[in-house]
């Protein structure tokens, strides 16, 4: 296991997740019920979709190397792009919708388990973190890294997140997001040249 992948999947999908619906989604859910069932259900829900996603992330490894890091440097691109243009209005809308799925109490950590599941699947950060797998070829690395970006984000989002959202405005951490995209798509461009 490499660390340094770790901590780069960490920081990536980290930054990514913080303005994504999921965020709003499990703010929504805790103001709503009890903060530790909520968060161990959303924290559930990341770590599948985080298997999930390295999965897919092991079948691009079979492409061969030029071909899979145009792929990536497309799909960071693309990942840069829809934290760019998306409006923060939609993705709170998203989250809110998602979060008002869950009804009863005594089903609250499998309910927030199946909203994060179902609000993830195919979400920037599940496609960042096959794309990371792809790229450094260490699933279990980016597996930690992934789970543990996305599990925090939720701890988060269940301890603090609308007072993160009023010193933070979600605009300035897509926007952070965005920039650190395009970085990983021009160097997956470049490696994919050479």
């Amino acid at each position: 296991m490499s660390l340094l992948v770790v901590a780069v999947t960490f920081g990536v999908i980290f930054v990514a997740e913080l303005p994504d619906k999921t965020m709003v989604a499990t703010v929504v859910l805790s103001s709503r019920y009890r903060p530790l069932p909520v968060w161990a259900g959303a924290a559930m829900g990341m770590v599948v979709n985080s298997a999930v996603a390295v999965g897919a992330g092991r079948l691009l490894e079979l492409l061969p190397h030029r071909v899979l890091e145009a792929i990536v440097a497309t799909l960071f691109a693309a990942g840069a792009l829809y934290l760019f243009l998306t409006r923060e209005s939609s993705e709170e809308h998203h989250g809110e919708t998602e979060a008002a799925k869950v009804r009863a109490n005594w089903h609250i950590v499998l309910a927030s388990a199946a909203v994060i599941v179902v609000a993830e699947l195919g979400d920037l950060t599940q496609i960042l973190t096959a794309n990371l797998a792809a790229h450094y070829r260490q699933p279990w690395s980016v597996f930690v890294g992934s789970s543990a970006a996305l599990v925090t984000v939720v701890g988060v989002g269940v301890v603090s997140g609308r007072a993160l959202l009023r010193v933070l405005p979600l605009e300035v951490i897509r926007k952070t997001a965005g920039v650190i995209l395009v970085g990983f798509a021009i160097y997956s461009a470049v490696s994919a040249a050479n």
